[in-house]
């Protein structure tokens, strides 16, 4: 068993679950994570987006820096508005999709050594209810 999944408080599972919004696992785990997350979670399964082959990220991310899920997350979006909870978010992430989302977007970034707490359930769902609420070309949701 992976030790990560030790880590999982299934508390997290119906607050995600109450967010406005979609989830969709974007997960290095892709697909296994409606197998062994979430269950843990008491979660449906969830859209997954699919990461392209390692062979193939040298030859998008023209950028230095760039992290290996930021233009799949993007593509996946598809100029929709999303949110990306992450430990790993730049800032040189959050330049590159300024410049090439459309859309409004939420980077968030977790600390690994703690996971979600409180401030990041309260930061997503004001996030969340206001992207709901705002017209598709709000500016001021675009940030990080």
């Amino acid at each position: 068993m992976n030790p990560l999944l030790a880590r999982i408080n299934p508390e997290h599972g119906p607050r995600l679950a109450a967010l406005p919004g979609e989830l969709v696992w974007a997960t290095a785990w892709m697909a296994d994570a409606n197998e062994y997350v979430a269950p843990r979670l008491g979660l449906p399964d969830l859209a997954v987006v699919t990461w392209p082959e390692p062979s193939d990220l040298d030859a998008h991310d023209e950028r230095p820096g760039l992290h290996w899920k930021t233009r799949a997350l993007v593509d996946w979006a598809a100029g929709r508005p999303f949110a990306w909870i992450d430990d790993e978010i730049t800032n040189t992430d959050r330049t590159w999709v300024t410049a090439q989302h459309r859309g409004q977007f939420l980077f968030h970034r977790v600390d690994p050594r703690h996971g979600l707490a409180d401030t990041d359930f309260r930061t997503l769902h004001r996030w969340l209810t206001r992207v709901e609420e705002a017209p598709a070309s709000a500016p001021d949701l675009q940030h990080g």
